[in-house]
């Protein structure tokens, strides 16, 4: 996991985590859910499975606690997805897991001209998104 001093510049955030009651359910969902985004499980233990492009980046992770785990209200995870072709894919898998539609595959004007994205709950309550960025997007 060699990350260079200008990689790690370029980036704003150094991860996330969301917390869950049904590690080995959860991280069979993810596993296949990211993996349409070409995100992969990148490192586990007992209490917490992480995934990512080459380092850890989202956690799923039994609370520190061991209190239940609980969405926050307000809260949601935003992918980046590198087509529309992947939203899409990222979508169908993630209903096809198990997760509950909240905002179909589309573009959302008021988001900008340039964004194409998906919405889904997942397995714990937790409100995930995929999106693409069309930068080269012309009317």
């Amino acid at each position: 996991m060699n990350i260079s001093e200008q990689q790690q510049k370029a980036k704003t955030l150094c991860h996330i985590s969301l917390g869950t009651n049904q590690l080995q359910r959860a991280s069979k969902f993810y596993d296949v859910v990211l993996a349409t985004l070409d995100i992969y499980r990148v490192t586990e233990h007992e209490q917490s499975v992480a995934y990512g492009k080459g380092y850890p980046t989202f956690w799923l992770q039994i609370p520190y606690d061991q209190g239940p785990a609980t969405v926050g209200n307000g809260s949601h995870i935003g992918f980046m997805a590198t087509s529309k072709e992947q939203v899409n894919e990222f979508y169908r898998v993630a209903i096809d897991a198990g997760a509950q539609c909240n905002g179909r595959p589309g573009p959302r004007p008021e988001y900008g001209d340039a964004y194409y994205g998906c919405f889904v709950i997942d397995l714990d309550g937790h409100r995930i998104e995929a999106s693409f960025w069309d930068v080269n997007y012309s009317k």
